[in-house]
């Protein structure tokens, strides 16, 4: 089981929040996870964003790998 770091969509119509899991590449976008992460409000003011860096360290440690927007955000983070 090959296992990816990716966003899940939540929420209204044009109202989306997204959670960051961990989840077998080959199961649905909005397909049961292995792990919730942490989520990702792209609407809010701040695009806020929070994440358990300890489990997404464990996962890329353990061989998983992020999407390309998962990606970007973990370096967002690691700039601060």
């Amino acid at each position: 089981m090959a296992v990816r770091l990716r966003l899940q969509r939540r929420g209204k119509p044009k109202r989306p929040y997204y959670r960051v899991v961990a989840i077998d590449q080959r199961a649905k976008r909005d397909g049961k996870p292995i792990e919730i992460l942490g989520q990702y409000d792209p609407m809010a003011l701040d695009n806020k964003l929070n994440v358990n860096m300890d489990r997404i360290n464990y996962w890329l440690g353990i061989g998983a790998k992020a999407s390309e927007t998962v990606s970007v955000l973990i370096k967002k983070i690691k700039q601060f």
